[in-house]
């Protein structure tokens, strides 16, 4: 008897909340256009930081997107990431009643780097100013990095497998995978990304210890990765979520199935150590390869980590060298990130994002404010890029040390 055939994980829904869009067609749109949206910091309380340039999302209107019973318990950060999930799952064609039919079938996995900050600032204001007594219950789960798991959840009814990932930047690309192997082992459907919303005077005020961080005032200097003006990264908000489900499922349900998570790896490698950064990404980027069942030229684009710092980009550039050997330096790199900032745990799921609907477009987007390279990269810049997409390499670090690969096979909706 001839064993079963395994379940492939698909994407078949995307909900972005960006700085350059608060849709997914928007965010398309200004990716691919290159439009650069770093800018000053405009938020309240934070104009006295020696952070000045970061990507803020300036049109999301909370109260138009989530329920006021909702957004009186949650942080930014879950405001984002429930909205991204109702464009997911409309994206995908799951509606209320689809997901009431079957609450079980249906689980959410998210990934946080700094949790609810503008939430707990606010709350323990109110503790020093007036007294415990101005403190509301939802102090002790707003902040809380599972908040975005647990909202969703809740407030769509889905009683699946749910999970949080805590691996800083390069947990959205392990949540993505979690994701994946939940649907192999059974569960039809996983709502699945990470957002965050680092913004807030306290949120900031933590991240001024990263050495890694950019100071620099003027915005399209600021965040410039693999050029010799590389001068560190600037934060952003907002992420993006995705709907990932069983293959078959898709098919049977008469939606288009978009790409496959074909391939995932991590490892750690310490703290700030960018030099040891090399080996360990390689190492992950051989491993989503081999989960895959992927040769190196069979990659089509890699989007790059791009962190901006010389040593860390140095180290990435020769992974991604190591790893793929002579297709390294010919396979086109991408980092559209530096148009909108580096959005920590979220920053890799908006590449992820961005990998499939270049797959779908046949459009490798640009790599905003970078010119000047200095590293053997083919990296793509100015302007988009006609290429057939069927294979990306999505790659994240974390500031802490983890490493990750994710290796996405173009769906039947790309398919020319």
């Amino acid at each position: 008897m001839s064993a079963p055939h395994p379940r492939r994980a698909a994407v078949t829904g995307i909900g972005v909340v960006a700085p350059n869009g608060t849709n997914t067609e928007a965010f398309w749109k200004a990716t691919m256009e290159g439009v650069a949206v770093l800018d000053r910091i405009t938020r309240d309380g934070c104009e006295h930081l020696p952070l000045r340039v970061a990507g803020q999302i300036r049109d999301f209107d909370p109260p138009a997107a989530i329920e006021e019973r909702y957004l009186v318990q949650t942080d930014r950060f879950t405001h984002f990431a429930m909205a991204a999930a109702d464009l997911a799952l409309d994206d995908a064609g799951l509606g209320r009643s689809d997901t009431d039919a079957a609450p079980f079938s249906v689980g959410v996995v998210t990934a946080a780097g700094s949790g609810g900050g503008e939430f707990g600032q606010r709350e323990l204001q109110q503790l020093w100013g007036k007294g415990s007594r101005f403190v509301g219950p939802y102090q002790s789960i707003a902040w809380f990095y599972a908040a975005s798991t647990g909202q969703i959840s809740i407030r769509r009814g889905l009683k699946g497998p749910c999970g949080v990932v805590a691996s800083d930047e390069a947990g959205g690309l392990d949540a993505l995978a979690h994701a994946a192997r939940a649907v192999r082992r059974g569960t039809d459907v996983m709502v699945a990304g990470a957002t965050e919303a680092p913004l807030a005077p306290y949120s900031m005020v933590c991240q001024l210890g990263y050495e890694e961080l950019s100071t620099v005032d003027e915005p399209d200097r600021a965040y410039r990765p693999f050029t010799t003006a590389a001068c560190g990264f600037v934060p952003a908000e907002g992420g993006a979520m995705l709907v990932v489900e069983a293959e078959g499922s898709a098919r049977e349900r008469g939606v288009p199935v978009r790409a496959t998570l074909a391939g995932h790896a991590a490892t750690f490698t310490g703290a700030s150590r960018w030099r040891e950064s090399r080996e360990g990404l390689a190492q992950a980027i051989r491993g989503a390869l081999d989960e895959a069942g992927c040769a190196p030229e069979e990659i089509d684009v890699v989007f790059a980590d791009a962190l901006g710092v010389p040593e860390a980009d140095r180290a990435e550039a020769l992974a991604i060298a190591d790893a793929l050997g002579p297709h390294g330096t010919r396979v086109p790199v991408t980092a559209p990130k530096t148009a909108v900032g580096r959005a920590y745990g979220a920053a890799p799921v908006l590449d992820a994002a961005t990998a499939v609907l270049a797959m779908e477009h046949g459009l490798i987007p640009p790599t905003p404010n970078v010119f000047d390279i200095c590293h053997d990269l083919d990296l793509v810049t100015v302007r988009a890029r006609a290429a057939e997409v069927r294979t990306a390499l999505v790659l994240s670090r974390g500031l802490m040390g983890s490493n990750a690969a994710l290796v996405l096979r173009r769906g039947a909706a790309g398919a020319s």
